[in-house]
């Protein structure tokens, strides 16, 4: 199996490069990892600890570990590196990171060549990257590896009979702190018990965005008092679903803004054209009476998250797609969020559905029924969000857990 690794990780890399010729994020994958061995040897004797994250949600979960660190350990220098683009390119100047870079493929030259320069103090994978030469590498070294805020399936190669290879790997981490009894019990039955049940990291992130300043006085001149819907990281899938309620099914008193995941020109260009209700983009805002507008969209990044504080429902796209967006930041302002339905790789989602706090929707049917609800009953509006809004300060702590454990290791 480890022989079949190693030919997958060439072959990869080989087909990669082909690629970059058909595809500008593949293109930013490859070329992106021809600096990371440069960015690194600036850790070289430096004290290290190495955060890993697939991709920008599962970074979101490290920041509260972050930013715990760098205030109380300031001696220690933070590498953080990223496997997909998507990540990267958003958080590439991170200010609390010392070196954003991609991690190189997983062979064992990069793995070998990656750990010796870095020489980690502390390895910290977030949620569910396992990349066996990396891992193998450092319990070689005897490095201490956490994992954080980690979900685990039985559908994993772990738990499968042919998984010895990957199931291996997993003896070098020091420590699993897990979502849920779930992934623990999972865990148990391939032998590995130092596991704690910590939940996520992110419900001590999202509950610090209560106190910061949420307000936006382009967003309150738009919002006019009126109520407001804010769809958040959509996709094509979801904003045809929102344009046809908007076109056919909208009230003149109900507001829209859509903040979409592709801000690419000619991708907002074309969603601004299938809106027929009067719109205004964040990119040509500047002397408009905002007010007037019926739908605002959001084609920037970075402020979506104060954008939720003004929402009175949200809608958060990639459930009808394959990747859910994060549900709790539009959660922690105890107000009800509609998703598609593909979502139960996404823990906080499973709950919330569950518990009634977030509204799983099919098609377009499911879609006009709830946002004409929502509007129209205030009550069953507040009760809603207040689910949201207690399962938020339930879910507290992941934080304080791990950093007891991380104090005695650092």
């Amino acid at each position: 199996m480890n022989f079949l690794y190693t030919i997958f990780v060439f072959v990869a890399t080989f087909f990669l490069k082909i690629a970059t010729i058909f595809s500008k994020k593949i293109k930013l994958f490859v070329d992106g990892r021809k600096k990371t061995f440069h960015k690194i040897s600036s850790l070289k004797n430096a004290k290290t600890i190495w955060f890993h994250a697939a991709s920008l949600g599962e970074f979101e979960q490290a920041i509260p570990i972050i930013e715990e660190i760098k205030k109380n350990y300031k001696s220690y220098k933070i590498l953080v590196t990223f496997f997909s683009p998507s990540g990267y390119e958003i958080r590439k100047n991170y200010e609390l990171a010392d070196v954003v870079c991609y991690l190189p493929l997983d062979s064992k030259a990069n793995a070998q060549k990656f750990i010796e320069i870095v020489d980690p103090k502390m390895a910290i994978f977030i949620k569910y990257e396992f990349w066996p030469n990396f891992l193998n590498e450092l319990k070689k070294k005897e490095i201490p590896t956490i994992l954080i805020s980690g979900i685990l399936r039985e559908k994993q190669l772990f738990f499968k009979w042919y998984g010895g290879f990957m199931r291996k790997s997993l003896g070098a981490f020091h420590h699993f702190f897990v979502q849920n009894t779930i992934s623990k019990e999972l865990l148990k039955s391939v032998n590995f018990t130092n596991t704690t049940v910590a939940g996520d990291t992110r419900f001590d992130r999202v509950s610090k965005i209560l106190n910061q300043d949420n307000s936006l006085g382009f967003i309150s001149e738009f919002k006019n008092n009126q109520y407001t819907i804010v769809a958040g990281s959509t996709w094509q899938e979801d904003e045809e679903l929102l344009v046809n309620y908007i076109n056919n099914n909208a009230s003149e008193n109900e507001k829209f803004i859509i903040a979409p995941h592709n801000i690419k020109s000619d991708a907002i260009l074309e969603l601004q054209k299938s809106i027929h209700k009067k719109t205004v983009l964040f990119s040509g805002k500047i002397d408009e009476n905002l007010k007037e507008y019926q739908v605002f969209i959001i084609d920037t990044i970075g402020i979506l998250t104060k954008i939720y504080a003004a929402a009175d429902v949200a809608y958060v796209g990639g459930g009808l797609k394959t990747g859910l967006h994060n549900i709790l930041e539009p959660a922690t302002f105890g107000i009800p969020v509609i998703i598609g339905h593909k979502f139960s790789k996404f823990q906080e989602a499973v709950d919330l559905v569950k518990i009634g706090g977030c509204i799983s929707i099919k098609n377009q049917a499911e879609l006009n029924e709830n946002f004409i609800t929502l509007k129209n009953d205030a009550n069953y509006r507040s009760l809603t969000g207040n689910i949201n809004k207690k399962y938020i300060e339930d879910n507290l702590g992941a934080t304080k857990l791990i950093m007891n454990y991380l104090k005695d290791k650092i």
